[in-house]
């Protein structure tokens, strides 16, 4: 027993003996920390950045394991973010086309500035040439990379990886993923437009002019929006001087800004919309599915769908218009144009508003109506519309005339033709590759039958989401007919969109009147106070930060109205 018990003795502090000199080892000395960090930083680099990357889109070094060293240019290692940081050779080769920038995809401690010698396998994530896995990372002092001076449109697999500085002046041009993913695009020269929206665009040309713009966050649908204080992003905003680090990854190449960017407001809020004259008003408006059935294509609840109202009902009293031409209105008989007649007359005064029945509304899921005011104009006979099969939606056509005093007739036919989705299409109706998507043939035989059928009445004006730019073949089929396009006689070029997709504006929503009625427009305009709004700021509340909504006219749908002035007289 006393035996056993001295040998136990004897182990236990030998054992302690042993704790006490790993833990004297644990908190070596600085100099001998030192001494490590001196001999990790005596193993040189095998390859330079501008090897790893090549002069290619994916590295010739791709699997293979390299060690380089570069200074610390951003870090971006949190949990939410990238987990990673870049680096930057501060002797660049002369080689223009490799950059000298790359990824680390490691969590090791480092700051902004540290010269670091990486060891890692040089693989492609996502398009982007990145060290993982990476087996060291060591700080062997400090360093300084000047930021590259770069220009829209530019070659962006030269500088991948590198600290880059745009000193010109760059335009938001698009926001959707703003609020969901800290994401917007910005473009060179201003906003982009559509190809085929007749403002001279090119497509090739327009995707060399932008630049996605990223916040270095994983996170989806952050708590802090970026650039939403003191005001929200427009787009039409602008900035200069905008610096980062050029990423790529999700098929698109994005700057990782490392100082944060400032946005001048350079598209101010338009509070009214601008004055287009005449002695009655003359509205289109796609309301963005406006249903009094919840959990259908509007609404989920009953409170948004008051935050829908109140926002429909405050883009509509700034518009003023005597008659409104107003599409994806749900398509359950009166009921919800009533509902917003009625909230609408609420605002605005008892018996302001009423609304033309629809004699055809069709089967789809929304229709087009007609709202007007009784004291400004009157109905002329009955409502009307086509039994062309052509329309999924049919069209709404109706008289008016000045309710007092006499004065020319004009008759509204109000529209929503075919979208641009792909969904069922077939034959002629497929993308043709020409920039006008899907179901272009079955918009230009709409365009006909309109065509055909405002050539039978007294001073058309055909209104309302064309699902067709400018430049498209519907537009051209109507013109052609005689129909003249009021907004490309009134609007300004840069300001003549209604829509923003992919980043690019264009003119979904127009107003064309026979030449006899052109010649009473008195004016016209684009109220832009939704296609330039964020999506975040409408009526839907998932995803949406509550401290944004307002119950303002500002993002009450997707589209921008259309408002034109008629002299009758």
């Amino acid at each position: 027993m006393r035996r056993t018990a001295a040998v136990l003795a004897t182990a236990l502090s030998a054992g302690l003996a042993v704790g006490v000199h790993a833990a004297q080892a644990a908190q070596a000395s600085p100099a001998s920390q030192a001494s490590r960090a001196e001999r990790a930083c005596g193993t040189p680099a095998t390859h330079e950045i501008a090897q790893v990357q090549g002069s290619g889109s994916a590295s010739p070094l791709n699997g293979q394991t390299v060690r380089v060293e570069g200074v610390v240019t951003a870090d971006f290692q949190g949990a939410d973010q990238l987990k990673g940081f870049f680096i930057q050779d501060p002797t660049p080769d002369k080689d223009p086309s490799t950059s000298d920038g790359l990824f680390v995809y490691s969590t090791k401690d480092v700051a902004v500035g540290d010269r670091v010698l990486a060891t890692g396998k040089a693989v492609e994530y996502n398009g982007l040439t990145e060290l993982s896995p990476v087996t060291a990372v060591d700080v062997c002092g400090r360093g300084r990379v000047t930021p590259t001076r770069a220009k829209l449109p530019y070659d962006p697999e030269r500088y991948e990886g590198m600290l880059l500085r745009f000193g010109q002046r760059l335009t938001a041009t698009e926001t959707y993923q703003l609020g969901r993913y800290g994401e917007v695009t910005v473009s060179a020269g201003g906003r982009l437009f559509q190809p085929t929206d007749a403002h001279g665009s090119d497509q090739a040309e327009n995707d060399r002019r932008r630049l996605l713009v990223d916040d270095a966050s994983t996170v989806q649908n952050p708590a802090k929006i970026p650039y939403t204080d003191p005001r929200v992003l427009r787009i039409g905003d602008s900035t200069t001087g905008l610096t980062g680090v050029l990423s790529e990854g999700f098929g698109s190449y994005r700057l990782q800004p490392t100082r944060a960017a400032h946005f001048a407001r350079t598209n101010p809020r338009p509070a009214k919309p601008e004055n287009v004259g005449g002695d009655v008003r003359v509205a289109s408006f796609n309301t963005l599915n406006w249903f009094t059935t919840l959990d259908e294509r509007g609404a989920d609840t009953a409170a948004e769908q008051e935050r829908q109202l109140a926002k429909l009902v405050a883009a509509l009293k700034g518009l003023d218009a005597d008659v409104v031409g107003l599409m994806e209105v749900e398509n359950n008989g009166d009921t919800a144009v009533k509902a917003l007649v009625d909230r609408l007359n609420a605002a605005v005064g008892a018996g302001t508003y009423s609304w033309v029945r629809h004699p055809n509304p069709g089967t789809d899921e929304i229709h087009v109506a007609l709202i007007y005011k009784p004291a400004r104009v009157r109905p002329v006979g009955a409502a009307r519309s086509s039994g062309e099969p052509v329309f999924e939606r049919p069209p709404l056509v109706q008289a008016f005339q000045r309710a007092r005093g006499g004065g020319a007739t004009f008759t509204t036919i109000v529209n929503h033709f075919k979208s641009k989705g792909c969904t069922g299409a077939t034959g002629p109706d497929k993308d043709q590759g020409d920039g006008q998507s899907c179901f272009n043939a079955r918009r230009v035989s709409q365009a006909k039958a309109i065509a055909a059928l405002a050539a039978g009445e007294e001073n058309p004006l055909v209104l309302g989401d064309l699902n067709a730019y400018t430049g498209e073949d519907p537009i051209r089929t109507l013109t052609a007919s005689g129909l003249v396009g009021q907004t490309e006689r009134f609007v300004r070029p840069a300001q003549r969109y209604s829509y923003v997709f992919d980043g690019q504006s264009g003119e979904l929503d127009h107003a064309l009147a026979a030449k006899g009625l052109s010649r009473r427009v008195t004016g016209a305009t684009i109220w832009h106070i939704n296609s330039d709004e964020p999506t975040f700021l409408d009526y839907n509340q998932e995803y949406n930060p509550p401290a944004f909504y307002r119950p303002d006219a500002f993002r009450s749908s997707d589209h921008d109205p259309v408002l034109l002035g008629l002299r009758l007289r």
